[in-house]
């Protein structure tokens, strides 16, 4: 069946969601930013309670001709749910649901705690972009495990789960490896892929954890655990757009070397510049439009300097099928979304997938 066709009696979301999205964003637009997120994930972790998220071979989102695999796992789709929208996996399913060929929980840390004081989430509308300040809120890794496992007892996930881990904040650098050990030790056999995040700009001195003996110290100990399970999970790094070239290609280099299977590039950025909004005041990492030239950019530095074999998801601004299309130009294997998602509506993801120049052969594998 062609993806035209499947499109056309896709069980997902269809040119409703659009009309219900239309109304339902200015509503929200005008609540809080953490508020309105809270709002929409509560009402997201209800509804993944009581339903299995599932989709049809007839979706869109599971046209054959959009499967690919990598990392011994297999993707139904390249497109997929970055970690922070869904810090406690609370709403899985809901995500499967929307189309997502695969899903990124987290950030997780070992230890519970509450991230940094609001105001802590900021919309910037005139350059469709948000600032985040939130500091790794979270249940920590132990809910998160419980939560999981009930996830995995209902044996509802038609796609790949991955589990995004940092450092806790009461955490001293100088112990950051074991932190993260710990982190994998509860949650890794829980996963389809396991995340190292040493990128956000949230966590007192986590980005200084990006040099190539701190990379090969904490994927190390990560792989500790890892390595004992039955089936060892692919792991991955991520790096912020922040760092020069030549030092995200060598912490790149090292984490390969040290056993990862790729990376995740980008995160957030501290540079506010060129933005039509003000940011007097506000700190974090920034997201969105002007996040995508700097981290394809990068993406596209590290693929050059990689080769073809390792995994690069690519992170960063994706809000249209020519985004998307970009980062798969510069070198990534999969994408994923966050900040798109929130100003474009929950029907992104299939736009992505169906909507292609008619003279162009479809962008993915």
């Amino acid at each position: 069946m062609s993806i035209e066709k499947a499109h056309a009696v896709s069980s997902g979301p269809g040119p409703e969601t659009g009309l219900l999205w239309g109304l339902l964003r200015p509503l929200l637009f005008r609540l809080d930013a953490e508020r309105a997120h809270g709002l929409a994930l509560r009402l997201a972790a209800r509804w993944s309670r009581h339903f299995s998220g599932q989709l049809g071979a007839s979706d869109v989102a599971r046209a054959p001709a959009l499967g690919i695999e990598r990392m011994g796992l297999r993707f139904p789709n390249p497109i997929g749910l970055a970690a922070g929208l869904d810090k406690d996996a609370e709403a899985v399913p809901l995500w499967q649901r929307l189309g997502f060929g695969f899903v990124e929980v987290g950030t997780v840390t070992a230890l519970a705690q509450p991230g940094n004081p609001r105001p802590r989430l900021f919309r910037l509308p005139g350059d469709a972009a948000l600032i985040n300040r939130m500091g790794f809120n979270n249940a920590g890794a132990k809910a998160m495990a419980e939560r999981l496992t009930r996830l995995r007892e209902r044996a509802l996930l038609q796609v790949p789960l991955g589990v995004n881990l940092g450092k806790s904040k009461v955490t001293p650098p100088e112990q950051a490896a074991s932190d993260y050990r710990r982190s994998c030790a509860l949650l890794a056999e829980l996963a389809d892929y396991l995340v190292v995040n040493i990128s956000s700009p949230n966590t007192p001195g986590l980005r200084d954890l990006q040099t190539t003996e701190q990379v090969r110290e904490l994927v190390e100990a990560v792989q500790g655990p890892n390595q004992r399970l039955r089936n060892p999970r692919p792991v991955l790094l991520k790096l912020a757009p922040d760092l020069a070239d030549a030092d995200a290609i060598a912490c790149a280099e090292t984490a390969i070397d040290a056993g990862c299977a790729g990376l995740i590039l980008t995160n957030t950025t501290i540079r506010f510049e060129g933005l039509n909004t003000s940011t007097e005041g506000l700190s974090g990492g920034l997201s969105g439009r002007p996040l995508f030239a700097r981290s394809t950019e990068l993406l596209g530095q590290v693929r050059q300097a990689l080769g073809a074999g390792p995994v690069l998801i690519g992170t960063g601004g994706i809000f249209a099928p020519e985004d998307a299309a970009a980062k798969r130009a510069a070198g990534a294997d999969l994408v994923q979304l966050y900040t798109g998602l929130i100003y474009r509506g929950p029907g992104l993801v299939r736009q992505l997938l169906a909507e292609r120049r008619p003279e162009q052969p479809c962008s993915w594998p």
